[in-house]
């Protein structure tokens, strides 16, 4: 289906949940970064919420986010109860101003802790910030979730879940240690349909070791017979020497370039098949969800939790690692817990890395989302215009952008080289640098 030009995918680049990424944060920034950002929003200011729960009860090998295992008690309840501290300190400092629309709650897995302890956060949430109309979402792993959970989930008014299936193939499972029978998946979406979640999402993957074409089509066709609204499929980025734990997984029977280039071209053709809407580059969704109907009307925005339809410009993380989102700055919470701990139970915000983003960085984040989002980007306004279009002449000669003047359009094979055309637009990237995954 997409014509495969290895030359122009063979570059590491970002995924682009935020420009600058994280790769640029600096450690030059701390309590009075927020505390500024904070004194700034005005009162009718859209905001989003993101509450990081970094734990979960087995750790996958392949996965990078920053999480331990849920196995002590004390330290769990010790980090809960900062956790509310945290939001008393936030709320605090917005002294009423701005308009809390949404909160997501991801990790790790939210639901290692307790149901309650999920209920009491979201009864706290709601009184700190005066908001009884919060749309909630919530990541979950469907090893440990139950009618306990699902009861809570219903009771808190949870409307959107998003889970971590992966695969439903045992050997894939097996090969990248999240092993969870098929039944326990099926479970859990009836649960979460009986607790009035309208609103479910499937993560899955391509490229994990000993992964074929049958093994992907098989999951999809799984994934499909249960209708979920939304799923995100991923390519697995193996980066052993950045996350220590996939030094697992076996790298020899990874696929090959050329393979995962036709496994994200299988998931594409399938899911559009089977009725999903294309959104973004790895987003899909039926045409009656609001993030396909963002898609269509070009309102979809890319945020750290990938492709949405949130229209807030001000996302505000609590937790550890968690990281906030302003117009001029993005800031986050410091990695490590204990120093999170320390700076939260002294009163003051973790900040411990970010950027600001002056107005030309805040145009070149506007044209990458741009180019992400709607296929297309207006470069009158940025200064290095004729060098992004020298960078792009690649991508142009392969027939995969055209130019309308300043107006850059990708056309309707460059769906999978959009990361790769993204980051002619990104004034920190070196060809050498290797933090990356591949854009398929």
């Amino acid at each position: 289906m997409w014509p495969y030009h290895p030359e122009l995918l063979a570059r590491p680049v970002p995924r682009y949940t935020s420009y600058p990424t994280a790769a640029e944060f600096r450690d030059a920034v701390g309590h009075g970064d927020m505390a500024a950002a904070l004194d700034e929003v005005e009162g009718d200011t859209s905001i989003s919420l993101y509450l990081h729960i970094p734990y979960c009860r087995a750790i996958c090998w392949y996965c990078g986010c920053n999480t331990g295992a849920a196995n002590r008690t004390a330290r769990l309840d010790a980090y809960l109860a900062r956790l509310h501290e945290e939001i008393d300190l936030v709320a605090a400092r917005l002294g009423g101003r701005g308009r809390i629309g949404r909160i997501a709650f991801g990790g790790g897995s939210p639901n290692a802790i307790p149901p309650a302890a999920f209920a009491a956060l979201v009864a706290h949430l709601r009184a700190a910030f005066a908001s009884e109309r919060m749309t909630l979402s919530l990541e979950i792993d469907p090893r440990g979730f139950d009618s306990d959970w699902a009861a809570v989930v219903a009771d808190a008014g949870v409307t959107r879940a998003s889970l971590g299936v992966q695969t439903f193939d045992p050997a894939l499972q097996a090969a990248i240690g999240r092993v969870q029978p098929h039944d326990e998946i099926i479970r859990t979406v009836g649960l979460l349909r009986a607790a009035g979640v309208g609103s479910i999402n499937f993560d899955l993957m391509y490229g994990l070791p000993g992964q074929d074409e049958a093994a992907l089509a098989a999951t999809l066709e799984q994934s499909i017979a249960l209708a979920p609204e939304r799923l995100a499929v991923f390519g697995y980025a193996h980066v052993p020497h950045l996350i220590p734990r996939q030094r697992r997984i076996d790298a020899r029977a990874l696929p090959g370039a050329a393979e995962r280039f036709a496994q994200a071209a299988l998931a594409h053709e399938r899911l559009t098949s089977a009725g999903y809407r294309a959104v973004g580059f790895d987003h899909f969704a039926l045409a009656d969800d609001t993030l396909a109907r963002s898609a269509d009307s070009g309102t979809l925005r890319r945020n750290f939790q990938g492709f949405t339809e949130d229209q807030a410009e001000t996302l505000i993380g609590l937790g550890a690692s968690a990281i906030s989102e302003f117009p001029d700055r993005l800031l986050q919470n410091a990695k490590n817990a204990g120093e999170w701990h320390q700076a939260i139970g002294a009163g003051r915000f973790a900040t411990a890395r970010g950027v600001a983003r002056d107005p030309v960085e805040q145009r070149r984040a506007r044209a990458i989302a741009a180019v992400l989002c709607h296929g297309r980007a207006e470069l009158a306004d940025l200064p290095e215009r004729e060098a992004i279009r020298l960078r792009l002449h690649r991508f142009e000669q392969a027939g995969l952008i055209d130019w309308q003047g300043t107006r850059l359009r990708l056309n309707g094979d460059a769906l999978p080289y959009a990361r790769s055309i993204a980051a002619a637009f990104d004034a920190w990237r070196t060809e050498d640098d290797m933090r990356f995954s591949h854009a398929v």
